[in-house]
């Protein structure tokens, strides 16, 4: 193991890294649990999670993708020709589709609803996101085992401790949402009163997630 400085190149694939990292594994996770919990206690959480969503999560994520792209370029490797840059490019697609259907899901409502009351869209919004961070979980297991060793030649191999934190990273956010589950059915019995109260049909602006 080298105990000389990171090469600029080197310097510029940590950067990706980290930011990549907190793009997916924090601030996108953020969102979806502020919908998770906070839609069991009030009806105001679309703003909060669609803000953290888009303002927070967007430019990281384009940020590190920009940063992903730099970098192939540098190593003169073909683009998207290993399984990191391929579920790197995936991983923009699916988040790209998340935030229109998330927008779709609010502002144009559609008639045709699913025994509960909720749209086939939303569910659908649901398990995307979900599928988001579980491809997340192991982009960034691969880049940190694999492909940083790959692209670099591995004279600084990734710090143990990395590894650590993204287990306990990845450990919380799944403990989290779980946990969060519990949740559901005091969700659809305050859903059921509320419009019973109203007397409005279901709204179909809310994801499951």
């Amino acid at each position: 193991m080298s105990t000389s400085p990171l090469s600029p190149f080197e310097s510029k694939a940590r950067i990706h890294a980290h930011i990549a990292f907190f793009a997916y594994l924090v601030a996108l996770p953020i969102g979806i649990l502020i919908a998770r919990y906070l839609r069991t206690f009030t009806s105001a959480w679309f703003w909060p999670h669609a803000i953290v969503n888009l303002l927070m999560t967007g430019p990281l994520v384009f940020t590190a993708f920009a940063l992903g792209y730099q970098t192939t370029v540098t190593s003169g490797t073909p683009h998207f020709s290993d399984p990191h840059q391929k579920m790197g490019l995936a991983l923009l697609v699916m988040y790209l589709l998340q935030v229109f259907l998330g927008a779709f899901i609010h502002w144009v409502k559609l008639p045709f609803r699913f025994p509960g009351g909720r749209p086939p869209q939303n569910y659908l919004h649901a398990v995307l996101g979900l599928a988001i961070v579980a491809l997340a979980s192991y982009q960034t297991h691969y880049g940190l085992w694999i492909e940083w060793g790959f692209v670099t030649g591995n004279a600084h191999p990734v710090n143990w401790r990395c590894r650590h934190f993204w287990l306990a990273i990845v450990v919380v956010i799944w403990g989290l949402y779980a946990i969060g589950l519990v949740l559901l059915p005091r969700q659809f019995k305050q859903e059921a009163a509320g419009r019973r109260a109203k007397g409005d049909a279901p709204k179909d602006d809310v994801p499951l997630i």
